[in-house]
Formats: structure tokens, C-alpha cells, sequence
């Protein structure tokens, strides 16, 4: 009778890890020695079946084949079982599905287009030996943007340093008192603004840049012409900008004021300048009704035009260029503080020159090559733009057939975070990067062929530098397919949401600091002059720049705005160096041990993940981390799957059926031998392993 019984459960178990009695190959021996001994032979043999199905193929799917490999070597760590008994009854319960039954198909064409999507160019190239045009495109594109670049920034600095040498030189010729320590950028400075102070100096100052322009030729060392086309001297131009009505009573304390302002100009002609070294501005001011009143003044302007040539090169690329320097002396008295600030400017403006034919035709080649440069960039950029756009929108569709597809078989929404998964970043920072580059490129075009100057340069500059930024930006992209180049890319994607919300609190108390040592010490110290200075001299402060500097520059007329002073720096220092900065880097540092724990115990995965290495997505409802947008967040695999077994055995414990106690057994095996020792002993001592055959149990649990 005890061996009928022992048959029939013999027969059970083998049902329940889904093969026959053939294949456990039991014998009278065997069924003699006992069912602990009969399970443990059954499961030997499965283990047998599953190695040979694995060897001769079963799951070798041509996208997916390595990701499979991984995950069925990821699911145990310590034990010798392959494979889940679990896993199979689940097989065996869709085979009953209607709703599964026609889905197989289906579903492995959506892992296999996912998995695809989601490999890099040299996945890509192993599995399909599709050609990475894009990332060809990009290389090739570094090389050319930076070459462009490279003779841009060459012919820039040569121009902004010609026409900053222009302006030294115009200084020296045209403002009286000027000194060449003014030509230096010091901090603190070293001297005052030039500025006049008495009327008759006012006078001396127009007097003198009058009679140097009408001796350029004699004194100047530079080849420096008037406007006019016959070489003629060009008028020059005086205005002068003031109240409408602004007179002052001193001795009783009264005035008589209109705050509107007019703008009233006079020329001095060419004839007015022979003899020149006689000219008078005050009288010739007088002659003309021209009257100054310094009460109401606020800006007086003497403008006029002088052409040059440059025979040297600006650039790489050797090409004389024409100049059209339009000067202005500015006397700016809009403080009324009896200082009137003295400054000259010299906008520049590139002229089409009328050289040597026979060199212009010598020239020709390099200018073709100069276009020829923005050409292929530009063509390079609209070829990866229209790729990179191209291929945003194919991710969009497959994005859409997903969400239908999810809902459909697995009635589940794609969270947010899914959904931005099929939206390539680094498409997008690309798309950014020829767009400003394309524009720029234009522009560099045109200053080349000298249709466009002044600010132009600017822009232009604008455009190539940040464009190039992007594209080296983009090269982090490319480095990512390598493990360790990829530790500080998502360093930085963990650490960005928790040190954007540390920010927002830090730069509230900065904030706090920056207007109060504006307005406190702003009159007294000159790093808080503006608050732009104020904002700049903090965060010097922060990374322990210029110290003592700042708490010597304080000056000593209020005592106490002096004491305030050493508090407001002192608070300031510590608590932004030793608290702020500190939990700053302690941020970071959290996310980088963060990103090493995942590389030790696994990233963490979205539903989507687990579809497309591919998990099991119809029993997870219950233990699943991915059943609702709320759920808790996702473990590593090998945790989450052993939580799922301790959870299904739980169930199954309540069964009293010999069938079901079979089962839990045996997935108790594999649950052990699929998770780490810490696991294993917190379900050995589970209560859902406690019950009245444990003596029994205990030696298959061994085994």
C-alpha cells in the first residue's frame, strides 16, 4: 500500500515540474528508496532536458539571443538549478490561455523591434551588420566642425585684436591727458576714470581732438584717410544732449526744470579747421549761437569718420582687408557731480576693397577653399539633422504600437518614465548643435566675403562656440557604450533631480546674502558696488578665492558697518564652504556609490526593461514592481525574483493536498538556489516554512 501511495506521488511531482516518468527513468530501486529521493532524481532530470534544450538552440532568437543568455545565467548566484519550476507551471498555465494562445507571435516581434531599438551602433553591427551611418556622420562631423572652427576663432582674434589696437592708437591721437596705464585691465585699479573737471578743460579736450583730425596725415603712423572719395577732410559733427529748460538759483535754493530732453548738433567744416593748429571751439561755438550750458548738459558727442587699409592678414588665410573706423568722443555729465567722464569709441566697419586684380585672382583658390570648409559643414549638418529627426520620429511610432501593445496583451500603461525612453536625448542635443552650427556657418560665409561686420561677429562667434560645445558633448554619447566611461553619465542622470532641489534651497540663502551685503556694503567696498559684483565676489568666496583681499578692501569710515562687515563675511564662509559645499559633493558622491552598487547587484528595470530581456509579464500582478505607476521602486532581479517565490509560497503553503506540497518544495529549491545567502536565510526562517513536515522537508532542502 506504501508503495501505491509513493507511485502515485511519484506521478504528481513529475506532472508538476512538467516531464514524464520516462524521462526521470525511475526504477523499483528508486521507488524504494523514498519520494524525498524520487523528487530529488526528477529534478536532476529536468535539469538534464533543460541543458540540452539550451544546447541545441531553443531560444536563440537573432536579436534577442545574448540578453536571454544573461538573464537565464542571472537567475541563480550560488546553486546548480538553471532553471524555475515556477517558470513552468506559469508556461503551462498560458498554454490554457485563449488570450495567449495566437499571442507568442505577436509578442516576440515586439521584444525582438524593442530590443533592437534599444541597441547602440555596435550592437546593431553585430547582430545585423547594419552599417552605424549615424555615428560615421558624427565623427566625421567633429573633424570638419572643429577644423572650421580652428580658422574662425584664428581670424577673429586677429580682427577684435586689429580693432582694439585702433582704438589704443585713436586714444593717443584724439584724447588729451591720455595715459597708457589705461590700457591695462587691473583689479582693483589703479587709476581714476579720465575725466574733466573745469570748463576751460572741457574746451582743451574738444580743441585738441579737433586740431589732431585735421592734421591725421602728418601725425598718425597708420595709413589713416577721411571719408570723402577725393581726400578732402570730412566735416566732423558736435552734439550735444541736455534738459529742455534747466536753470539753477543757488543762492536762495531754487530752479527752473523741464525733464525733457533735446538733441542739438553742429558741424565743423573743413574750412573752419585752416590753420589748424588755431582752432577754438569755444569761439567758434559763439560765432555759430552754439551755446553750452553745463547745468542742463547731460552728454556732448564729436564724431567723425577716418578710413584705413591692413595689408597683413587677419587670419590663416592672407587677404588685405579695408576699414571704416567711426569714432566717438563721449562727455558724459548725466551724474551732475561736477565730474564729466571722458571715453572714446571706434565702431568698425569692413569695406569692399578695389586692389591688385592679378592678386585677387591669386586669391581666388583660397577663397574657394575658405567657402568650401562651410559647405561641407553645412552639409554635413543638414544630413545628420534630417537622421537625427528621422529617426526621433520613428521612435515616436514605435513608442505608440508599444502602449498599444502593453495595453492590449498585458493591460498596463507605460509610465512617464517609459515613454521618455523612446526619446533619444542625445538626438535632441544633436539636432541643437546643427541648428546653431548651420546658422553660423551662414553667417562665417558672409563676414568672409566681407558682406557683414561689427556685431555680426559676435553672433557668429556665438553660434560655432556653442554649437562646437554641443557636438563635443555629444562624444560622452559614444563613450557611454563602455563601462567605465559610463559611470560618470549616470552619475550625473542619478545626481540631477536631488542636486536641482538642493540648489533651489541653497541659492535661496544666497540670494539672501548677495542682496543684503549689496545694499549694506555697497557704498563702502567695491566688490558690492553693483550686484552683479556682489553675486560674482560670493561665489569667489565659496571656492576660497581673493579672502583676504575682500575683508581689506572694506573701508573704515562707519565702525560699524566695518564690524558688520568681518560677520556678514565671516557667516558667509563657513556656512557655505563647511555646511553648503560639503553637502553639495555628498550628493554626488551618494549617486556614484549609488551607480557602483548597481553595477555589483544589477540595475534597476521598468516593466519595459523586463519585457525586452524577457521576463514573464502575466503573473506578476501581485509581486511585480511594475503593476501600477505608484509601485514601489524596483529591486535588483535576482531580490525581486526571490520576494515573488517567497510570496507564491506563501499561497501554496495552504494547500493540504500532496500535489500542492510538492510544489512548494520543489520551488522552495529553487528559490534557494536563485537568490543570495542573506535571502536564503531570512525565508529559512520564514513562517511560511514552518509546518508539521519539516523534518521531512529538511533533507531535500539539503539536497
Amino acid at each position: 500500500m506504501r508503495k501505491v501511495e509513493e507511485r502515485d506521488l511519484t506521478a504528481q511531482v513529475t506532472t508538476t515540474i512538467g516531464i514524464s516518468e520516462a524521462h526521470c527513468r525511475l526504477s523499483a530501486m528508486s521507488v524504494s528508496r523514498g519520494v524525498i529521493a524520487t523528487i530529488t532524481h526528477c529534478i536532476r532530470a529536468r535539469i538534464r532536458r533543460t541543458d540540452e534544450e539550451r544546447a541545441r538552440g531553443r531560444d536563440d532568437v537573432e536579436n534577442g539571443n545574448t540578453i536571454r543568455k544573461n538573464e537565464m545565467i542571472n537567475v541563480t548566484h550560488y546553486g546548480s538549478v538553471n532553471t524555475s519550476i515556477q517558470d513552468v507551471t506559469r508556461r503551462r498555465r498560458r498554454s490554457h490561455s485563449p488570450a495567449q494562445s495566437d499571442g507568442p507571435p505577436v509578442v516576440d516581434k515586439m521584444r525582438r523591434r524593442l530590443q533592437f531599438y534599444f541597441m547602440n551602433p555596435l550592437e546593431k553591427w553585430h547582430v545585423k551588420r547594419q552599417f552605424p551611418y549615424k555615428l560615421a556622420i558624427q565623427l566625421i562631423k567633429i573633424f570638419f566642425v572643429t577644423f572650421q572652427l580652428c580658422l574662425f576663432a584664428t581670424y577673429r582674434y586677429a580682427n577684435v585684436n586689429y580693432t582694439w589696437d585702433n582704438k589704443i592708437t585713436f586714444s593717443h591721437l584724439f584724447l588729451k591727458d591720455w595715459d597708457s596705464s589705461r590700457e591695462i585691465t587691473s583689479y582693483p585699479p589703479t587709476t581714476g576714470p579720465l575725466a574733466v573737471y573745469r570748463k576751460d578743460d572741457f574746451y582743451k579736450y574738444v580743441n585738441f581732438a579737433v586740431n589732431a583730425y585735421a592734421n591725421i596725415g602728418e601725425l598718425a603712423i597708420g595709413p589713416y584717410f577721411y571719408e570723402n572719395t577725393d581726400g578732402s577732410v570730412a566735416p566732423m559733427h558736435f552734439c550735444q544732449q541736455k534738459y529742455v529748460n534747466g536753470v539753477i538759483f543757488g543762492f536762495n535754493e531754487s530752479y527752473v526744470f523741464d525733464s525733457e530732453t533735446e538733441t542739438k548738433c553742429i558741424d565743423i567744416t573743413a574750412a573752419s579747421l585752416s590753420p589748424p593748429a588755431n582752432f577754438s571751439s569755444k569761439q567758434y561755438f559763439q560765432d555759430q549761437n552754439f551755446t553750452i550750458s553745463f547745468d542742463n548738459l547731460l552728454e556732448a558727442h564729436l564724431r567723425f569718420t577716418l578710413k584705413t587699409v591692413r595689408f597683413r592678414d587677419l587670419g590663416p588665410l592672407k587677404s588685405p582687408d579695408c576699414f571704416r573706423f567711426d569714432l566717438d568722443i563721449l562727455f558724459n555729465n548725466r551724474d551732475h557731480d561736477g565730474q564729466t567722464l571722458v571715453t572714446l569709441e571706434a565702431q568698425p566697419a569692413r569695406l569692399l576693397c578695389k586692389g591688385d586684380m592679378e592678386y585677387i585672382a591669386d586669391n581666388r583658390l583660397e577663397r574657394i577653399g575658405r567657402s568650401g570648409v562651410n559647405y561641407i559643414v553645412i552639409g554635413m549638418c543638414t544630413l545628420s539633422l534630417v537622421l537625427c529627426c528621422r529617426a526621433i520620429y520613428r521612435a515616436q511610432l514605435l513608442k505608440r504600437e508599444a502602449i498599444s501593445f502593453f495595453k492590449k496583451y498585458y493591460q498596463r500603461e507605460m509610465t512617464v518614465s517609459e515613454r521618455l525612453d523612446f526619446l533619444n536625448f542625445w538626438y535632441l542635443l544633436i539636432i541643437l548643435n546643427d541648428i546653431l552650427i548651420i546658422v553660423g556657418s551662414a553667417l562665417k560665409e558672409q563676414i568672409e566675403n566681407k558682406e557683414l561686420t561689427g556685431e555680426a561677429w559676435n553672433v557668429c562667434s556665438l553660434l560655432l562656440g556653442v554649437g562646437n560645445l554641443l557636438v563635443w558633448f555629444g562624444v560622452l554619447r559614444y563613450l557611454g557604450f563602455f563601462r567605465t566611461y559610463n559611470v560618470l553619465i549616470l552619475t550625473l542622470k542619478r545626481a540631477t533631480p536631488q542636486v536641482l532641489r538642493f540648489l533651489i534651497c541653497a541659492i535661496l540663502i544666497y540670494a539672501g546674502f548677495t542682496f543684503c551685503g549689496w545694499l549694506i556694503l555697497g557704498p563702502y567696498h567695491i566688490k558690492f558696488s553693483t550686484l552683479s559684483t556682489t553675486s560674482e565676489c560670493l561665489f569667489a568666496l565659496i571656492n576660497g578665492d581673493d579672502m583676504f583681499a575682500t575683508f581689506a578692501s572694506m573701508s573704515s569710515k562707519s565702525s560699524l558697518l566695518w564690524w558688520f562687515c568681518r560677520f556678514y563675511l565671516y557667516t558667509f564662509i563657513s556656512l557655505f564652504i563647511y555646511v553648503v559645499l560639503s553637502l553639495f559633493i555628498a550628493l554626488i558622491m551618494d549617486a556614484y556609490e549609488t551607480i557602483k552598487l548597481y553595477y555589483t547587484d544589477g540595475f534597476p528595470r521598468s516593466m519595459l526593461e523586463e519585457f525586452v530581456v524577457g521576463a514573464d509579464l502575466i503573473n506578476q500582478q501581485s509581486s511585480s514592481p511594475f503593476s501600477t505607476p505608484d509601485s514601489q521602486p524596483h529591486l535588483p532581479n535576482t531580490l525581486s525574483r526571490q520576494q515573488s517565490v517567497t510570496s507564491e509560497m506563501g499561497r501554496r503553503m495552504s494547500v493540504t493536498t500532496a500535489g500542492g506540497l510538492l510544489d512548494t518544495i520543489v520551488e522552495t529549491i529553487c528559490g534557494c538556489n536563485s537568490s543570495n545567502p542573506d535571502t536564503n536565510q531570512q525565508n529559512e526562517s520564514s513562517p511560511h516554512f514552518r509546518s508539521s513536515e519539516d523534518d521531512e522537508n529538511q533533507p531535500l532542502l539539503e539536497a
